[in-house]
């Protein structure tokens, strides 16, 4: 017992001195290395830096996947629906403009007025499928115009931009409004959209133009995009664009025409939207 009783002892010492030789404090003792800082911190969605909160806003309309919206593109007015994911739907209705535009993923329907039923003897919709791609893919139809409207390719661009700034707050019927402003090239703005085929980010950045690019944009208390202006110089003297949404992820629904009511042009060119 008296052999079993000196070796717990020895053991406690030892276990004692090696803590000495290695505690934060101890005399002759050396600190820990301070973990190394990093160069740039990585914002993060859960941070409250202009960075954080554009890449917050990004991950809430991702989540909210459709909205309704109203907006100002040029001279043209519209409202309608938009869905981002999974699929793309869009549903417009432009300002004194009978004629009803329909995307359900890449299929279009144009028509729905007297007007369409006059051209089409008796039927209301055009049915337009897109012309698939060199890597066999068909792109959305009137994706330029999708890509101008939805919430992701603005928040997208916006959060990869260098210098983001928080330039105040507004006042809003439904609450207090941030505002932020960022700055980037045309260029910048659709290499920005990976999400986006190649041809689409062409097309984006020659409808932005060549100049800088700045993007006006308004979150609620949710951080949930409410409104998106956009100006530049556009390949025709001025971009100036402004997108409202609302109802971020309601019971939102659309619904193709009737077969009976429509007439399969297939991939003939799909027709401008004129005002």
């Amino acid at each position: 017992m008296a052999l079993v009783r000196r070796a717990v002892i020895t053991g406690l010492a030892a276990a004692l001195l090696a803590g000495c030789g290695t505690g934060t404090g101890g005399a002759g003792s050396s600190p820990p290395p301070a973990p190394a800082a990093s160069p740039s911190a990585t914002a993060t969605p859960t941070d409250r830096s202009p960075h954080g909160v554009l890449l917050s806003a990004k991950l809430q309309m991702d989540t909210a996947r459709r909205a309704r919206f109203s907006y100002q593109l040029g001279a043209q007015s519209a409202t309608g629906m938009l869905f981002w994911a999974p699929k793309t739907v869009l549903v417009l209705n432009r300002l004194g403009v009978a004629e009803q535009l329909i995307v359900l993923d890449t299929t279009a329907y144009l028509g729905g007025d007297q007007a369409a039923a006059a051209r089409l003897g008796g039927r209301h919709w055009e049915k337009f499928t897109t012309a698939p791609g060199a890597d066999g893919r068909r792109e959305i139809p009137y994706s330029a115009l999708v890509d101008r409207l939805s919430p992701m390719v603005a928040l997208t661009a916006a959060a990869s931009a260098p210098d983001p700034v928080l330039v105040g707050e507004q006042k809003d019927t439904e609450g207090t409004l941030k505002h932020y402003r960022v700055t980037l090239s045309a260029e910048a703005y659709a290499a920005a959209q990976t999400q986006l085929s190649p041809a689409r980010r062409t097309a984006l950045g020659a409808a932005l133009g060549p100049g800088p690019v700045v993007l006006d944009l308004l979150l609620n208390d949710k951080d949930q995009l409410t409104e998106v202006h956009r100006s530049g110089p556009g390949p025709s003297g001025g971009a100036n664009d402004t997108v409202r949404y609302s109802e971020f992820g309601g019971p939102l629904s659309v619904q193709a025409p009737a077969d009976e009511d429509t007439v399969d042009v297939g991939t003939k060119g799909l027709p401008p939207l004129n005002p």
